[in-house]
């Protein structure tokens, strides 16, 4: 945590299921961990620093139930195929964040038994501080917000956000979202929301 400095980076689910080869692939995946990794490098090689602190969240299964659909088809809105079971290769964070993670100050683990979308649902390593008192016991009032999947995590998290009274920006270059008009539906209710947008070279 760098004292005087109210930011926060959010990266939401960088995780290899959700990037190309995963058992639920986004088309762009493994782009956004390398923007996110170069994001996070950049920002810990500057002077100042941007970020007073930098989490990521992810998806950690144990049995979430119908999350997962096991029996049948998944219809992709309330049942997905299995991905991101706890100590899986498919829940490790992406190759191509790994410069990222010595600087990532926290993981917010969430879905071990339910379905979570939001980071705001996960808890610390304690599996007990949530992501909205870890921020504001560290004086974080802004968030840059960027991950997988827009139209899913990525939407959830940062409506979430919005609700706990944090000022989001979301970082559009910095994200991948599943299908045009869900990912382009999110990003206009995150918007409506109060969200804004930056580059992520902002």
């Amino acid at each position: 945590m760098l004292e005087g400095m109210s930011r926060a980076l959010v990266l939401v689910d960088v995780q290899n299921d959700f990037c190309e080869g995963g058992s639920l692939a986004v088309e762009g995946g493994a782009a956004v961990a390398a923007r996110a990794a170069e994001r996070v490098v950049a920002d810990r090689d500057g002077a100042p620093a941007e970020y007073a602190a930098i989490v990521a969240t992810a998806d950690w299964h144990h049995d979430p139930g119908d999350h997962w659909a096991r029996d049948g088809e998944p219809d992709f809105t309330t049942t997905w195929p299995v991905h991101c079971a706890a100590g899986t290769a498919g829940a490790d964070f992406h190759p191509s964040l790994a410069p990222a993670l010595p600087h990532v100050d926290e993981v917010f683990r969430k879905g071990a038994h339910e379905a979570a979308y939001s980071g705001f649902e996960g808890t610390a390593s304690d599996a007990a501080t949530g992501l909205a008192d870890w921020l504001r016991g560290r004086g974080i009032t802004d968030l840059d917000v960027g991950g997988i999947a827009t139209d899913h995590c990525v939407r959830a998290t940062v409506l979430d956000a919005l609700r706990e009274g944090f000022a989001v920006r979301l970082l559009p270059d910095t994200i991948a979202g599943v299908a045009p008009a869900t990912t382009e539906a999110a990003l206009a209710e995150m918007l409506d929301a109060g969200a804004t947008t930056a580059s992520s070279g902002a």
